[in-house]
C-alpha cells in the first residue's frame, strides 16, 4: 500500500471514529430503516476509501456536511434502485406464469436495468429525453425536435452525445 493510500485510510478512520454514529442517526431518521441506514453509513465510508485522489479529509472544516453530501448521493441511488425494483416486480407480476423468467435471469435483468438507469442519469436532461424518445418511442429526429422545441440538427447532436456515452460505458466493462 502506498503512503497516499495509507494516509487516506487513516483520515477515513478518524472521520469514521468521530462521525459514524451521527451519520448513522441522520440516515436512520431520513430512511426510517435502521438496517438500510447502517448499510448506507458503511457505504459512505467505503466510498471515501475508494477515492484515489488525496482528499485532505483531515483538513475538512465541516466534515459532517461533507459526509452528508456523499450520503445524500447514496440515498438517492438507493431510492432510485428501490423504484426500479418495484417497477420490475410489477412487470414480472403482470407476466403469465409460463413467460416469467427464471430467478437468476430476473436478477441479471434487474442489474442490467440498474446499470442502464445509472448510465441515463449521467446524460443531460434533453439528451436523455431525445435518446429515450428515439429508442423507446421510435420517434424520428424531426418529431423529437418538435417535442423538445429544437431543430433536427440539435437532436442529432443530442443523439451523438448519448451514443458516445453508451460506447464509453461499453468500453469501461
Amino acid at each position: 500500500m502506498s503512503a497516499a493510500e495509507s494516509a487516506i485510510q487513516e483520515q477515513v478512520h478518524a472521520l469514521y471514529s468521530h462521525h459514524h454514529g451521527w451519520l448513522y442517526g441522520w440516515l436512520r431518521r431520513k430512511l426510517g430503516d435502521a438496517h438500510q441506514a447502517a448499510d448506507l453509513a458503511h457505504d459512505t465510508f467505503v466510498r471515501l476509501l475508494s477515492r484515489r485522489e488525496a482528499l485532505a479529509l483531515d483538513e475538512l472544516r465541516e466534515p459532517r456536511a461533507y459526509l452528508t453530501t456523499v450520503a445524500k448521493g447514496l440515498v438517492s441511488n438507493h431510492w432510485r434502485r428501490q423504484q426500479l425494483e418495484e417497477a420490475w416486480a410489477a412487470t414480472l407480476a403482470a407476466l403469465p406464469e409460463p413467460l416469467a423468467p427464471a430467478p437468476e435471469v430476473r436478477a441479471i435483468l434487474l442489474e442490467t436495468l440498474v446499470e442502464i438507469d445509472r448510465l441515463l442519469d449521467t446524460l443531460k436532461p434533453k439528451v436523455r429525453e431525445a435518446f429515450l424518445l428515439s429508442q423507446l418511442d421510435g420517434l424520428t429526429y424531426k418529431q423529437i425536435g418538435e417535442r423538445l422545441g429544437v431543430g433536427e440538427r440539435m437532436v442529432k447532436k443530442y443523439m451523438a452525445q448519448a451514443m458516445l456515452c453508451c460506447l464509453q460505458a461499453d468500453d469501461g466493462r
